[in-house]
């Protein structure tokens, strides 16, 4: 299946994607390949690293829990996107603990290749288990500032399992990060569509993505209060992993948008971990996620890629959807959700995956945010 520079192949058929290679390389000479592969797949990538390999072409790529093409998530296969030339692509492996030493080592490779009169976009596909992502944005920014437009998202197991699920032709690496510099390039478009509760409490103690205490009382005791009072649930250890995608976090911030993080573990403390850090002294609120709104979400998406491009439609878009939303709707309500985009943006194609965390901006040229439960969509076209 194809639309331009996307491809869906619904087996790893080294015959066939050789065939797609070689036309594509007879029409772009300095063309390049995004690899989205789903975990079902995984043990492919080594295969596909020495195709590449063979036939020097350029190759990056990810694991995610699912891929997406046209109206569908699918589960096998795998998505090549085609860059017409091959943009400046690091993978960073093993990086340091500290969001300064890392940053540092991801700007220092970005700025130098920057241009203030070319837009451009810093898109950053992660490891779904580092910690520190939201403050390896913040120090991004520091060295970066607004000279980029910031979009990504999260790799790796849906079961949050480390696995090495970022690769390009020669390494398959964990805990790093693949950065992608796409120029020229007018950002992407995030949003989520969930309401703030009424009532916010403040993290008194978070180490990281874990939420240790929320008003100086164990994180899990008055998250449990909080769902029944709110929503008449009563969460145990033993359904929390069933009913928590349901009920997540928003951090309100001081402009008063809000950031979702979703609990996706619990320890034997009563501690919550996060997918994304939760700074000491958070203002934590119980989002209204049964009442997530998707019309304003799709419409938001729409509105946002038109004021990027100023025009109408796009030959083709790149869209992430969060697995916890998707787990949140359920497959149905996900799918269908996925089909209203397609028909709303008037895309002639969409690719993508199932995310495990999503990157976006606060405004345009605005200040890199990490979310939860969000989509996330760029144009993929000419130039890229």
């Amino acid at each position: 299946m194809s639309s331009g520079g996307m491809v869906y192949f619904s087996s790893f058929d080294m015959e066939k994607i050789a065939g797609l290679l070689s036309d594509w390389r007879s029409e772009c000479p300095a063309m390049g390949v995004l690899a989205l592969v789903p975990e079902a797949e995984k043990t492919q990538v080594a295969g596909l690293q020495i195709h590449f390999r063979q036939r020097k072409i350029p190759l990056c790529g990810a694991i995610f829990p699912q891929l997406i093409y046209g109206s569908e998530f699918r589960r096998t296969g795998l998505c090549l996107l085609r860059f017409d030339s091959m943009p400046y692509v690091a993978l960073h492996d093993d990086l340091p603990g500290d969001a300064a030493e890392a940053a540092r080592i991801i700007a220092d490779g970005v700025g130098p290749r920057l241009d203030d009169d070319i837009p451009a976009t810093l898109f950053l596909l992660l490891d779904a288990m580092l910690p520190n992502i939201g403050s390896l944005l913040d120090e991004l920014y520091l060295s970066l500032a607004n000279r980029v437009h910031y979009a990504g998202v999260n790799a790796g197991s849906e079961t949050f399992q480390a696995m090495p699920c970022l690769f390009d032709s020669q390494r398959q690496a964990g805990n790093g990060v693949l950065a992608l510099l796409l120029k020229p390039h007018p950002g992407a478009v995030l949003e989520h569509g969930y309401q703030s509760g009424e009532h916010s409490l403040p993290a008194t103690s978070t180490e990281g993505n874990r939420i240790i205490h929320i008003d100086w009382r164990p994180a899990f005791e008055v998250y449990r209060e909080l769902v029944l009072r709110q929503f008449g649930v009563e969460i145990n250890r033993d359904n929390f992993y069933r009913y928590a995608v349901h009920f997540p976090f928003g951090i309100v911030r001081a402009n008063h948008s809000t950031l979702v993080r979703i609990p996706v573990m619990l320890d034997e403390d009563n501690a919550l971990f996060c997918i994304g850090e939760v700074p000491a002294h958070s203002m934590l609120t119980l989002l209204e996620a049964p009442r997530v709104d998707s019309s304003a979400t799709l419409e938001t998406l729409r509105l946002g890629l038109s004021q990027l491009r100023g025009k109408p439609a796009a030959a083709g878009l790149l869209l992430f959807y969060c697995a916890g939303r998707k787990q949140h709707m359920g497959a149905e309500a996900a799918t269908e959700e996925l089909r209203a985009f397609g028909q709303l943006t008037g895309a002639s194609g969409v690719a993508g995956a199932l995310a495990l965390g999503e990157i976006g901006e606060s405004t345009l040229w605005g200040y890199p945010l990490f979310q939860n439960a969000t989509l996330v969509t760029a144009d993929w076209g000419s130039g890229q």
